[in-house]
């Protein structure tokens, strides 16, 4: 499951008593260039635990053709939520060969949990609609997965 690191911003303001600021964006990430149909994707790199933990949280606005792609250790029924996330998303969660398994909306700072249909070892955020407005669907493979690193 993908959370969210708040925590331990929680934890300090009760110890010092004042604001925890999280970043807005994660220029330090890595981007990997995946594609989809026809359509390219710039997709930041989430493949540990502490990008997977913050995702997409606290930005105000992605580019269109831009996205996340979180990389699980392992195969499993992962599911996502959109604590502390200011943007709708769309994720599509992608079996260990690319294959999307479902794609699921998802509303901003809501606690829902989305989960793959099945074993995943990936997760796609793009904004929300993308999929949807490009005809991308379950049994689609997404390209460039194979170039991933493992997740760690």
């Amino acid at each position: 499951m993908k959370f969210r690191a708040v925590g331990a911003c929680a934890a300090a303001v009760l110890a010092i008593g004042s604001m925890c600021v999280v970043p807005a964006a994660r220029a330090d990430l890595p981007v990997v260039e995946l594609g989809a149909g026809m359509y390219r994707i710039e997709a930041e790199l989430a493949h540990t635990d502490m990008t997977r933990q913050i995702g997409l949280m606290n930005r105000p606005m992605m580019p269109a053709q831009h996205g996340m792609v979180f990389v699980f250790t392992e195969d499993a029924r992962h599911c996502m939520w959109m604590k502390n996330t200011l943007l709708p998303l769309s994720v599509a969660f992608l079996d260990r060969e690319g294959r999307i398994l479902n794609i699921e909306d998802m509303k901003p700072q809501t606690l829902d949990s989305h989960c793959a249909a099945g074993p995943a070892r990936f997760a796609l955020e793009m904004n929300e609609g993308w999929f949807a407005g490009r005809g991308v669907r379950a049994g689609d493979k997404i390209r460039g997965i194979d170039k991933l690193p493992a997740g760690r």
